[in-house]
């Protein structure tokens, strides 16, 4: 068994959670890991950058001087890219069918990869959460100041219920004035979330989704 040290929001100890050591042996190689948010960034990406070339532009079709007796080097077309205003040679046009498959088990087992490692390096601890009425900006940073996790980058993972979003909008808000510090749904929860994250919050209420992400029975 590997603990978890829990927490109130006071940052008052209030004992430790225990999580199996059989849900932390899922392993992955660095370059799975790197192939997976290699493929995550380069999806996110618009791919909708787009130039003229000089058959696109608008420009009058006359020359822009005569052919000979001026000294300057014959010019057939002011949009020419040599031109201001003309078009451009070699620019970035938008691109197609650009998206990079993920497998669906690799992508899984990355996810559980890095939250077993979280837990095994001791980056990973668990709140013992109640509701906020109003969001307490002010309360959260005490809260991460006592786990001395000021100016870190924090996850806080929640557990979406049957009333959906709405028993986290208080504190979901109450995170997002906190510089680095950001708040998801375990659900959502991403490889590259996780690989930017120093330190994860795991609010007690979704332990048993955690434990199911991981590989275990809810």
């Amino acid at each position: 068994m590997t603990a978890l040290k829990k927490y109130d929001l006071e940052g008052k100890d209030k004992g430790e959670v225990s999580i199996e050591e059989t849900l932390l042996e899922i392993t992955a190689n660095p370059q799975m890991i790197k192939d997976y948010l290699v493929a995550k960034r380069a999806n996110a990406r618009q791919w909708s950058a787009s130039t003229q070339t000089r058959a696109e532009v608008s420009c009058t079709k006359r020359k822009p001087f005569k052919q000979k007796g001026t000294g300057n080097a014959r010019q057939g077309f002011l949009g020419a890219a040599q031109f201001r205003g003309g078009g451009r040679v070699h620019a970035p046009k938008p691109k197609f069918n650009q998206h990079i498959g993920i497998n669906r088990r690799e992508k899984r087992q990355v996810i559980r990869y890095l939250l077993g490692s979280k837990i095994k390096e001791n980056h990973a601890h668990v709140l013992e959460y109640k509701t906020l009425k109003n969001p307490e900006t002010k309360t959260l940073a005490k809260f991460l100041e006592a786990l001395n996790l000021t100016g870190k980058r924090v996850l806080f993972l929640a557990e979406i219920n049957e009333s959906g979003s709405k028993q986290y909008q208080t504190l979901s808000k109450s995170v997002r004035n906190i510089p680095k510090v950001e708040f998801t749904y375990i659900p959502n929860v991403g490889g590259e979330d996780l690989a930017l994250c120093q330190e994860v919050i795991i609010l007690e209420s979704a332990l048993p989704d955690f434990k199911e992400t991981l590989g275990g029975q809810k």
